[in-house]
């Protein structure tokens, strides 16, 4: 939104500052903390919880010994074939990733060969099974795996301790993956026929120890340099999780612990970035980034880790303008829309850490993608885009055409790069991206838009159509970003959003489709990272909030309540199952836009000038029940703090605390509240309410808007 809104700032009403400082421990609650809901390890040394006693079996003593603090290891033993084959279950709570470390009181066996042990990892207990639901070699063609679903260990028989790195202990026999992200470790006393001589399956083996190096992001509590808490507690601890999901996939590029599919880049290699997810698909993607950056911004003080993926993947730009979505395939992988959200990503880079350098370093990078590579398309074909080739997007679909995704995402890399053009000095091209994203906004609202319901049709043909004409289909992803993009007015937003919230909910959120005219399942199919664009388009769109909120609770109340909780999946499919079965990623960056959701809306804390010079705090106070919500958010000057809270007398105190260098706008709502019992630090606030700050934002009718400078200040609005 920050497009649409930096431009009115001009317009708004002056006001005094001056008061008391902001006290975040008792405007709500008290001594309690917030430190109570980081997920995070306390340390890089990850211990067990649990042993799940009813999936053990064979002959297994003393299972817990293992956990470490017992004193006697945990005894694995088979003494013929006819026996039962020991398993047992280790559970570390929450979803975890990094390298396994066991420790061994040492062996015994009967023949040449040291006693195995068998790994299975896996996110969920429901796909944890006799191989892991995911290992690297799974994206490796057969003649290429390192293993074939477990990783393989020799116990040999005296005292030591085994590090699960990847490849084998004896040439290509007795082989491990390496770095894992999971819950649940199955650890089997059994041998492949394939790793003989040197293991075998018979014998016993003692564990005396288990425990995981962390391999991502610490985030601690004196890491955050933002915070949010409210008085639903879900909503509260949400946030942190979504922290924690996206803290998993913050971490160095190794070659070893990457997507094997020609995805090691030289280029990238030992630098942090955010991966697409914890598991799977360990590969930085840009369109992720779009909300992942966002978490991380949000949470923690960490740039280098998308700057190093903006800055690697521009470095790679082919000479028609495209930009890759990743390093994976050597740079080659055919991705449509991210392109585009390279251009949006980096935008939200320079306005929340204030490095313009970084934008004019790049801005012909930005300009070749969008005048180049879409913008020849756009003039080919009448003014919308129209994907003709065999390229996909962020869930491969199969579909081409005028797309309102892809035309409502080109409106939002327009105006996006429109700013950075304004604030670079390049104003030639601030007008001329500014007139194309309004150009292509009407001729997308004239061609796409379906009068029968009141929302966007995809676009694109029905399969195997051979009329050429639009299906009856009606998505999620460009109707929501048509909304952020400010391609439609504040009636039309309320329009599409109506519609979508009847057609497409589901029990674990709104589908990514209303029907399957697509494809099969595609109206059972959920979404988090592209159902984030239309939750923030429901926050954004006056009187839509209810439905953000009752959403939120369907979507990451699903996930938080499924096994392997805490994290946040890649995708949901039919009745709320992961999507793609074991496959599927449960702790994924681009999921996390619950933490966004909060901070920029319900917190209401947005950037208009890079690195927050200049801010607006819009919070959105109605729709969800919240009686209080309070939180910082952390800029290159320090903390923007801020805090609302609704009284027993039906009063709304809100407070905040800026950076004195910095300045910004107020909105406060006056829906259900007496415009003349409103006072900042303490003085009456004069004058009438503001209606220019953009056509659909939170400040809209409803409420006053108010500039402010950078300090403490409080206001004051009764009944």
């Amino acid at each position: 939104m920050a497009p649409i809104l930096v431009n009115v700032l001009t317009a708004l009403l002056a006001a005094s500052v001056g008061c008391e400082a902001f006290d975040k421990q008792t405007t709500a609650r008290g001594d309690r903390s917030w430190h109570e809901y980081v997920r995070s390890p306390k340390t890089s040394i990850v211990t067990p919880k649990a042993i799940l006693a009813a999936n053990t079996s064979g002959d297994v003593s003393n299972p817990a010994g293992m956990l470490g603090w017992n004193r006697h290891p945990t005894v694995l033993t088979r003494k013929q074939g006819s026996d039962d084959v020991p398993s047992v279950i280790v559970d570390f709570g929450q979803n975890v990733v990094g390298i396994l470390a066991i420790s061994f009181a040492g062996s015994t066996n009967s023949s040449a060969g040291f006693p195995g042990l068998k790994l299975a990892f896996s996110e969920t207990q429901q796909y944890l099974t006799n191989v892991s639901d995911f290992t690297r070699s799974d994206n490796l063609p057969a003649g290429s795996k390192i293993t074939n679903g477990t990783d393989q260990i020799a116990v040999a028989n005296k005292p030591f301790t085994w590090k699960d790195q990847t490849g084998c202990q004896h040439g290509d026999k007795v082989c491990s993956d390496g770095l894992h992200g999971f819950r649940y470790l199955k650890i089997t006393l059994d041998a492949l026929e394939s790793d003989s001589p040197y293991t075998q399956s018979y014998g016993s083996v003692s564990i005396s120890n288990i425990e995981l190096e962390w391999n991502a992001y610490l985030g601690t509590p004196d890491t955050f340099t933002g915070w949010f808490e409210c008085s639903d507690e879900d909503l509260t601890q949400w946030w942190f999780d979504g922290v924690y999901t996206a803290d998993m996939i913050n971490s160095k590029f190794l070659a070893n612990e990457t997507d094997p599919r020609n995805s090691a880049s030289p280029t990238l290699e030992g630098k942090e970035v955010l991966f697409d997810g914890a598991k799977r698909d360990r590969d930085p993607y840009v369109g992720d980034l779009a909300v992942a950056s966002l978490t991380s911004y949000l949470s923690h003080d960490d740039p280098a880790s998308t700057r190093n993926i903006l800055a690697d993947l521009a470095n790679h730009q082919r000479d028609d303008g495209w930009i890759p979505p990743a390093s994976i395939n050597n740079y080659t992988l055919d991705l449509y829309d991210y392109p585009m959200w390279w251009v949006v990503c980096t935008y939200d880079f320079v306005m929340y850490t204030g490095e313009t350098d970084f934008a004019a370093q790049y801005y012909g990078v930005m300009k070749k993608t969008l005048d180049g590579y879409f913008g020849q398309n756009l003039t080919a074909t009448g003014g919308l885009l129209d994907k003709t080739n065999g390229y996909g997007d962020y869930a491969f679909l199969p579909r081409s055409g005028k797309i309102t995704y892809y035309n409502a995402l080109y409106v939002h890399a327009l105006k996006s790069a429109a700013e950075l053009a304004s604030i670079l000095g390049h104003d030639e091209d601030r007008n001329a991206w500014t007139a194309r994203a309004e150009s292509v906004s009407t001729k997308l609202l004239a061609r796409n838009w379906d009068t029968s319901v009141g929302a966007f049709f995809d676009g694109g043909p029905c399969p195997n159509n051979a009329t050429n004409s639009i299906c009856n289909v009606h998505a999620q992803d460009g109707n929501g970003l048509a909304v952020l993009a400010g391609a439609v007015n504040s009636s039309t937003a309320t329009s599409l959003l109506d519609y979508y919230a009847r057609a497409a909910a589901r029990p674990y959120g709104n589908a990514f489709y209303d029907n399957d005219a697509l494809s099969a399942g595609f109206s059972e199919r959920v979404y988090a990272f592209i159902s984030y664009f239309e939750l923030a388009a429901r926050f954004a769109t006056k009187g839509a909030a209810s439905s953000a909120f009752e959403e939120i609770k369907r979507l990451y109340g699903w996930m938080a309540t499924h096994d392997p909780k805490i994290t946040f999946w890649e995708g949901i499919g039919p009745g709320g199952s992961p999507y793609e079965q074991g496959f599927t990623s449960m702790a994924h960056g681009w999921s996390t836009g619950i933490v966004s959701l909060m901070s920029n809306y319900v917190l209401g804390v947005q950037p208009t000038g890079p690195g927050f010079k200049t801010w607006q705090i819009c919070p959105v106070v109605d729709g969800g029940n919240l009686t209080w919500a309070q939180g910082e958010v952390g800029t290159p000057s320090g903390p923007i703090r801020v805090s609302w809270k609704k009284s027993h007398d039906g009063s709304l105190t809100l407070q905040f605390d800026t950076p004195r260098d910095t300045s910004g706008v107020i909105c406060v709502p006056t829906e259900g509240f007496r415009k003349d019992r409103m006072t900042m630090d303490g003085k009456r606030v004069e004058g009438e309410e503001a209606h220019t700050l953009g056509p659909i934002a939170t400040a809209g009718d409803g409420f006053k808007v108010i500039k402010a400078d950078g300090g403490a200040h409080t206001i004051v609005v009764g009944r």
